[in-house]
């Protein structure tokens, strides 16, 4: 069998993407081969479902390689995993992590390698971020700021996947972006699973918006910085200073909203209410007025009623959303909501429909209000770039891939502007 790369496959969020980049990167120093690294996501039981799919379809692809299972998944129910017959290494949210896990995955690693390596996520309480060069994208790159969470929200596993929260110091974060923009990239995202959070475990308690403010200060050659989802309860004044004077802050938030109906937010755990939401958004625009939101909304919660569900349906204007992750809710084991009567699931699906199409109208009005305006696009591919509120860019001629380009938008097809360079 000759030697071939290990093969990368990536579920779920972005924190996944940043830590597939440092994974092969640690494969390649301790020379991987004949491997595939499914890096798991398990935020909803469909996402498990997925992983599982996406094993099997890989093992028929590559039936000669040993096929290891990371990620989320993979910590919380470990045993799903090594009970698969396609599987051979199951690894942990923190050992895929380290130079040494890898090191022991010789060509000839199973057999003498224990099957399951997955401790206890728990008793982690420190996240050194992984320095990288690169991406398998050429347009953004996506640091590591911040792992882990320390609330439970009754719908939500990741806690018990990713551990406590923990920070990496900024002296680390602002040394990673600056080594990726000397290799040419002009975007860095900020991503975490509760990035604003971020700093609460660091001497002196730094909060979110001093990260921003220290990276924007000590990394002037940076264009573009963006935040990834964040908690709007917990925004700090530094971060809303950064958001109303800094303009290479991408004028895009994306919200862990939810829910629009305070009994329900409640009933999740949720530590902010429907006004609270209203409120930050309203601030946000007065400060920064080209500012747009997504926001992850739940359809379906158990004992939500149409009543309660009208609530989030309202909080799409109210709160002046453009881009949203909508997710029917379905039950995860081994969390409080799992154990609530649910809603019918027919009706969880009428509902997850209305929230898209609401978000569709509103994506509609964004993309109608932005022709004739100029905006600087960053190039995704030859042909396609975003906009700083997110808006994806076709263009009618090839563009240098990376680069950013001063573009007048003539038009929108679909969901996507159209454009030419001035």
């Amino acid at each position: 069998m000759s030697a071939k790369p290990p093969v990368f496959a990536t579920l779920g969020c972005r924190l996944n993407s940043y830590e597939t980049e440092a994974m092969k990167d640690l494969a390649a120093r301790a020379e991987v081969e004949n491997a595939v690294v499914v890096n798991t996501c398990a935020v909803t039981g469909e996402a498990v479902r997925k992983a599982r799919q996406e094993i099997r379809r890989l093992r028929r692809a590559h039936p000669d390689a040993k096929l290891i299972v990371t990620g989320c998944a993979a910590q919380t129910e470990p045993d799903t995993f090594a009970n698969m017959a396609e599987v051979d290494l199951v690894v942990g949210n923190t050992e895929k992590m380290q130079p040494d896990t890898w090191a022991d995955l010789s060509p000839n690693f199973i057999g003498e390698t224990e099957r399951v390596q997955v401790d206890d996520i728990m008793s982690v309480t420190q996240t050194a971020g992984h320095l990288i060069d690169g991406f398998g994208t050429r347009s953004r790159a996506y640091v590591q700021v911040q792992n882990g969470c320390d609330h439970r929200c009754t719908f939500c596993i990741i806690p018990y996947g990713r551990g406590n929260s923990r920070s990496v110091p900024a002296g680390v974060v602002v040394e990673q972006i600056k080594r990726l923009v000397d290799t040419g990239y002009n975007e860095v995202v900020l991503t975490g699973v509760d990035l604003t959070s971020w700093g609460a475990d660091l001497p002196a308690t730094p909060r979110l918006g001093d990260l921003v403010m220290r990276i924007l200060k000590l990394v002037p050659d940076l264009s573009r910085l963006r935040i990834s989802s964040i908690d709007s309860i917990e925004v700090d004044e530094a971060l809303l200073e950064a958001i109303a004077t800094q303009p290479r802050l991408m004028p895009h938030l994306h919200l862990s909203l939810q829910a629009g109906d305070n009994m329900i937010l409640k009933r999740m755990k949720r530590r902010h209410n429907r006004e609270e939401a209203i409120a930050f958004t309203e601030q946000a625009l007065r400060l920064r007025p080209d500012m747009t939101f997504g926001a992850d909304i739940i359809a379906g919660f158990p004992t939500e009623t149409d009543a309660m569900f009208e609530n989030s349906l309202k909080l799409v204007e109210d709160c002046q959303l453009t881009w949203l992750h909508v997710f029917p809710y379905s039950p995860r084991a081994g969390t409080p909501a799992a154990r609530i009567p649910p809603v019918n699931g027919n009706i969880i699906k009428a509902r997850a429909a209305a929230l898209r199409k609401a978000g569709q109208a509103q994506v509609a009005k964004h993309l109608a209000a932005q022709i004739g305006q100029t905006h600087n696009v960053l190039m995704e591919n030859p042909r396609m770039g975003r906009t700083e509120q997110f808006a994806e860019v076709i263009f009618d001629t090839e563009q240098p891939e990376g680069h950013i380009i001063r573009a007048l938008i003539t038009g929108h097809e679909g969901n996507q502007l159209t454009a030419r360079p001035t």
